[in-house]
């Protein structure tokens, strides 16, 4: 699904943030699912297990912090649209594959 940019094996659920002003709805341990990220962003990368971004490369900010703090990273294109917000995911940072481990039971209670 994206590219192995920071190595590493998490799993975790998913908090998919669109803005930085909502990253304050992720809780230690999440991983963290952006569209990009700039300095601004740092703390919220001390909080993460792992961070999957849209937009990058092994040289981008987000790359560079993650494996500074030894946190995997993957970039995949569509992912804050691809991965459901609180789906339990699979980050692998040394192959860039992103697993849903358990999707959001959307159903209606019977």
């Amino acid at each position: 699904m994206g590219r192995g940019v920071s190595p590493g094996l998490v799993d975790g659920p998913a908090r998919v943030v669109t803005c930085a002003s909502d990253a304050d709805a992720l809780l230690r341990g999440d991983v963290l699912v952006c569209r990009t990220t700039d300095p601004s962003w740092t703390p919220y990368f001390a909080i993460a297990s792992a961070v999957v971004i849209e937009i990058g490369g092994p040289l981008s900010h987000g790359a560079i912090v993650a494996r500074e703090l030894g946190i995997p990273c993957v970039i995949a294109e569509n992912a804050t649209r691809e991965i459901r917000d609180g789906a339990h995911i699979r980050v692998d940072g040394n192959s860039g594959e992103i697993q849903v481990v358990a999707p959001l039971d959307v159903s209606p209670p019977a």
